[in-house]
């Protein structure tokens, strides 16, 4: 078994944002795995806000950016449990690194949930249209699947890949969870506003 090494808790952390004791534990689980400990830490996290996800969130923090040029701007509002958490520098962090995201990746909303029936419907119908003809009515659904789930993860917050991630396989959601593992709290996004000149 690989020895975890500081170096090696080091990159975990870099990559994750979580704590030293959650990486070491995640990388002695994954038995010095870097990527079996990504998941490792990703799974708990998600599991700590589903567990929390009852509790009241009613403190946050609004998150802002504004692009160099002054041409696009995002307010972005985060909410947490505690007044403590919101005035923290790594959840202040976080609020503006998604911000920068909604910025970049032009979301139109937060969630799935979020996505209006009709909206969804005119979309699948569009991608059942675009199915060669001839194709077994299971791969057809397949197919229409796929497509759905490429357009929630470009019009859905939550679902898209966070664009500072190297890798390109953490989604917000997932920063999301390592970030309220970390914190100990239910802590979400409820919502932004993009503005842009012209648009």
């Amino acid at each position: 078994m690989p020895e975890v090494t500081p170096e090696l808790i080091k990159e975990l952390r870099d990559k994750t944002g979580a704590g030293m004791i959650q990486c070491r534990r995640a990388l002695t689980e994954a038995a010095g795995d870097l990527d079996k400990a990504v998941t490792l830490l990703r799974k708990a996290g998600q599991k700590i806000l589903d567990e929390k996800a009852g509790r009241a969130a009613t403190q946050g923090h609004i998150g802002c950016y504004v692009h160099q040029n002054g041409a696009i701007a995002v307010l972005l509002e985060m909410s947490c449990e505690t007044d403590f958490v919101a005035k923290t520098e790594k959840f202040r962090d976080f609020a503006r690194n998604i911000a920068m995201q909604v910025a970049a990746m032009k979301p139109k909303w937060v969630s799935r949930q979020q996505v209006p029936p009709e909206v969804l419907e005119k979309e699948i119908d569009i991608y059942r249209a675009e199915v060669p003809p001839g194709r077994p009515p299971a791969v057809a659904e397949k197919i229409v699947q796929g497509k759905v789930e490429k357009f929630y993860g470009e019009a859905c917050l939550l679902d898209q890949v966070y664009v500072k991630d190297e890798a390109g396989r953490a989604t917000v959601k997932d920063l999301l969870a390592s970030l309220a593992a970390e914190m100990k709290e239910n802590i979400g996004i409820r919502r932004f506003v993009r503005f842009q000149v012209g648009e």
